[in-house]
């Protein structure tokens, strides 16, 4: 968890803290406090912003926490799975609009939602099943059209971060 507090103003740093928060895709538990399952890389990555909020003129704590209950401890992970269930979504939803659309924009489309992809997955820690539907769908707008020479291997793999 981290707990952190920065200034009202200038807003620039709370936004740029807020939208890097976002990215690793942590769940809010309250105002100014913020979870994400414990890892190395996530520590890593709560220290960083810990000391982007010091800098600031913030403070900030990273606490290493566990719900009290499995109720809580399952809220949680549903609460972040559904919001990335939301961001596969989208990604189905354009995979599919775009399967109607010209090879050319297919391929620049099928590029950029690879890209999508693999930015959800960085911060994918509870996988809902539109993950799977999700990387489905862009594999088939991959493969829409044989005339495609567009790599279907750097589609994100479906495994647990």
């Amino acid at each position: 968890m981290l707990s952190y507090r920065l200034p009202r103003e200038p807003s620039t740093p709370r936004i740029t803290i807020w939208r890097k928060l976002k990215r690793l895709g942590v769940a809010q538990i309250g105002d100014g406090v913020i979870a994400l399952p414990a890892d190395a890389r996530t520590q890593e990555q709560l220290e960083w912003i810990a000391e982007e909020i010091t800098e600031a003129a913030g403070s900030a704590t990273i606490w290493l926490a566990q719900p009290t209950t499995l109720a809580a401890e399952k809220e949680l992970a549903t609460t972040m799975a559904a919001a990335r269930a939301d961001e596969y979504a989208h990604v189905i939803t354009a995979a599919t609009a775009a399967t109607s659309t010209p090879a050319p924009e297919r391929a620049a489309a099928s590029r950029k939602l690879r890209a999508e992809l693999r930015r959800i997955q960085r911060r994918d820690y509870f996988p809902p099943p539109e993950r799977d539907t999700a990387r489905l769908a862009v594999l088939d707008l991959t493969t829409t059209g044989t005339e495609s020479t567009e790599p279907v291997a750097d589609i994100p793999v479906m495994e647990q971060p």
